[in-house]
């Protein structure tokens, strides 16, 4: 039988940059970045799947699971997965969870329920890759 690792703790990416510090302080190893929260509805899945094809072009071979919440709008979610978002979170009723669940599995990803764990926010650090390097630890 083998044991599961726990998951990174959470990164909380609000632009590019924060991404690159989480990945640069992870050094290879893997990543769970979280966007803000409804960031789906501000930013856009455009916006994130933009982020995330930037992600894939600097950092290639790093594991990274970076999850874009929709909050409680599953219109929000549905256009992440068309735009190929694999891993969203959703906080809405159970029955429209339980189909975007459904969908995503159908195209690669995961739906993401809410969680309590409280990312590391990277506003305002002077050095954000020693902030992720702690927070990683």
């Amino acid at each position: 039988m083998s044991s599961q690792l726990e998951p990174p703790r959470p990164i909380r990416v609000l632009c590019l940059d924060d991404a690159r510090a989480a990945l640069a302080a992870a050094a290879g190893a893997p990543v769970h970045l979280v966007s803000a929260p409804d960031a789906a509805g501000a930013l856009g899945a455009g916006g994130w799947r933009a982020l995330l094809d930037a992600i894939a072009r600097e950092f290639p071979d790093a594991p990274v699971t970076a999850v874009l919440d929709c909050g409680d709008a599953a219109g929000h979610a549905l256009a992440a997965l068309a735009l190929g978002v694999t891993d969203i979170r959703f906080s809405g009723e159970a029955a429209a969870a339980a189909r975007l669940s459904d969908i995503a599995q159908a195209r690669g990803g995961r739906l993401h329920p809410p969680d309590g764990e409280e990312p590391l926010d990277l506003r305002g650090r002077r050095d954000p890759v020693a902030a992720c390097r702690d927070w990683l630890a």
